[in-house]
């Protein structure tokens, strides 16, 4: 050596830098998967709020039409199209759901 750095701090500097970088690309890999999740959560809330559920009958009450993003009636899967609400909101047993009102924008 001749009072320079030597090539082994060097390369473990270089390692420490290199590890350094690769902690902030990891980093930055969480917060996209994170937004990418939160914006995937965001498009099927929306897509449900254009849905239209059931909520079956049950002894003391009639069956509810419900908005699919309704939170009173929290089920995934079988959504109603827009002809399929208008038919059932116009079933003598159904009726709509007077918190999130799915006839509202519904052809009468």
């Amino acid at each position: 050596m001749s009072g320079g750095i030597s090539d082994l701090d060097k390369n473990r500097a270089l390692a420490e830098w290199l590890e350094w970088q690769l902690r902030q690309v990891k980093n930055r890999i969480r917060e996209l998967e994170i937004a990418e999740q939160q914006e995937r959560r965001r498009r099927e809330q929306a897509h449900a709020a254009l849905r239209w559920k059931i909520q079956p009958q049950r002894s003391s009450s009639a069956a509810l039409v419900h908005r699919g993003d309704c939170a009173l009636y929290p089920v995934q899967g079988g959504f109603l199209n827009r002809e399929e609400a208008v038919i059932a909101l116009a079933e003598p047993d159904i009726e709509p759901c007077q918190i999130c009102r799915p006839e509202t924008g519904l052809p009468g």
